[in-house]
């Protein structure tokens, strides 16, 4: 057996052959960029690519100072580095140091053409967009039924919303049978009075990324009554379909954050609104409450009742008074009677009578006078103790 190397050794034994040769060591390479993403450390990583040949690249952030512009996705640049070997995959790389725009390529050319006549027609007027509802129950999903895509999906879902539920319309989202997938996909769920539909797939390059720029697939969605979410791809990722739809999502993961409400959020609104109906129905019991007693007390006020007995009351005033003023009457009038009788006592025959005075009378009328009686006439003398009769036998007049 002949010498054994280590992946080590042999992929550093590559890579100083690369160092060593002077024409990879400052070079300049013409394509078209594909697949670019922008790190957060800074770094852009992208693919050089022609019709049947890629060249994966990268631009560190200490190298981009010289970038006057962002690269996106089939642009023409040159690019001028080194190519070298990363020794850890074993993958060789173009290790740019100085980017320059070439022009734009043929597939971002056509993205923007079919963009700006589908602007012109008005399709992706905001006249034309169509509300995504708030409390969606059953959501649509137009995607491949393996990959990232809809594994996030679902996850978020379900984690927002256990009760959720998901159609899936498991679609070829790459390749020359991709548009038409889609499209029936699109179709199918609109026809299933759903709340809201999903249309996406994970990142990838311009071409990956192709049948969401397609103008049939852009006609479906806008014709679609159902409202649609976009989730083409990375957050980076702009397709036609994110123009056309309803509202766009930078990747499917925010997809079903915008689609999904969250249950736990939705049950404290609901306590929430509970609480406020509690609160103010409260309120509006202790107004109530409050009005309600006032009129107890006008009604017994008012009530026939206590005015009955309000009158019974006045009777029985009225009654006390003309008794007080009866008793005070008869007072008055007892006090004159007595003085009355006072003085009728003190003028009354038999008062006199029983103080040595008689009564002296002819045929029961008085002897006022000598002159009433005459020589044989009959007399009574009443006394205290009974009557005497005398006759008249002689009269002398005596002058006073």
């Amino acid at each position: 057996m002949g010498n054994v190397y280590s992946v080590l050794q042999v992929n550093s034994y590559i890579k100083r052959m690369f160092e060593e040769d002077f024409a990879l060591g400052n070079i300049t390479i013409k394509g078209e960029v594909s697949n670019c993403k922008y790190h957060s450390s800074g770094h852009i990583y992208f693919t050089l690519k022609e019709e049947n040949s890629c060249l994966a690249s990268v631009m560190f952030a200490g190298s981009r100072k010289g970038l006057n512009f962002p690269m996106k996705e089939g642009q023409k640049v040159c690019a001028t580095g080194s190519v070298s070997v990363y020794e850890r995959d074993g993958k060789y790389q173009l290790y740019a140091q100085k980017i320059t725009l070439d022009g734009e390529g043929d597939l971002y050319k056509k993205f923007q053409q079919l963009k700006n006549e589908l602007e012109e027609m008005g399709m992706f007027d905001s006249i034309y967009k169509k509300p995504i509802p708030k409390y969606a129950r059953k959501v649509g999903i137009v995607t491949a039924s393996t990959g990232a895509a809809i594994q996030d999906i679902i996850n978020i879902s379900t984690r927002r919303n256990p009760h959720i539920s998901l159609y899936l319309y498991s679609a070829i989202v790459q390749g020359p049978e991709a548009k038409n997938s889609i499209i029936q996909g699109v179709e199918t769920l609109d026809d299933m009075d759903l709340d809201v539909i999903i249309v996406g797939r994970g990142g990838g390059s311009i071409e990956d990324l192709w049948a969401f720029n397609e103008e049939e697939v852009a006609r479906a969605i806008f014709n679609c009554n159902t409202p649609i979410i976009s989730a083409v791809g990375h957050e980076t990722d702009t397709t036609i379909a994110d123009y056309v739809s309803d509202l766009r999502a930078p990747t499917p993961s925010a997809a079903a954050e915008l689609a999904v409400f969250d249950y736990n959020d939705y049950l404290l609104d609901i306590q929430a609104i509970e609480q406020g109906l509690k609160k103010t129905l409260r309120g509006k019991y202790e107004k109530k409450r409050l009005v309600l007693e006032q009129y107890v007390l006008r009604l017994k006020n008012n009530s026939p009742i206590k005015r009955v007995q309000e009158r019974k009351r006045d009777v029985k005033d009225i009654q006390a008074q003309l008794l007080n003023l009866m008793y005070s009457k008869l007072d008055v009038d007892k006090h004159r009677l007595q003085i009355y009788a006072t003085r009728l006592h003190g003028l009354s025959p038999l008062n006199k009578l029983s103080s040595g005075y008689s009564y002296v009378s002819k045929d029961n009328k008085a002897i006022t006078g000598v002159h009433s009686v005459g020589i044989g006439d009959d007399i009574v003398i009443d006394v205290t103790d009974g009557k005497i009769y005398s006759k008249i036998y002689e009269v002398e007049k005596v002058e006073r």
